[in-house]
């Protein structure tokens, strides 16, 4: 004859309730943090934060300029203009702030930006082909 165990119930609730209570009491336990990661953990604020605000700053002034001037002819407006085209179009950069780079580095994909830069430019130019520069109208009058 084959006896069979049988399995209290009631002393897995206790097993069960046992390892909850374990799970919650970690929660109000202090973590313990080596000071080589406290500092890594500082270093990684304090020094990635300025240079990814700087490269956010330097590609956010190249979109302004490229879209704001845009219809722009000649002068200081032009040049803007020309400089911030040249460095979003130039693909495959070394520098550091190249427009690559400034872009991985902040986690956007340089040619979906470049070529939505792009589209938005012919799409001004064919709807505007003939728009005054704020320029020619103030000389006008």
């Amino acid at each position: 004859m084959v006896q069979r165990k049988r399995t209290n119930t009631a002393g897995l609730e206790n097993v069960a309730a046992h390892k909850g209570d374990e799970n919650v009491g970690s929660l109000f336990q202090p973590d313990t943090l080596l000071s080589a990661q406290y500092f890594d953990t500082l270093r990684r604020k304090t020094l990635l934060e300025p240079e990814k605000r700087l490269m956010l700053a330097i590609l956010d002034d190249a979109i302004n300029c490229y879209q704001d001037n845009l219809f722009a002819r000649s002068g200081k407006n032009k040049r803007l203009f020309d400089e911030a085209e040249e460095w979003i179009v130039a693909a495959d950069g070394d520098a550091i702030f190249c427009f690559d780079s400034v872009c991985e580095s902040l986690g956007f994909d340089p040619d979906f930006l470049r070529e939505g830069l792009l589209r938005w430019k012919t799409k001004k130019l064919q709807v505007q082909p003939n728009r005054r520069t704020w320029d020619e109208k103030r000389l006008a009058s």
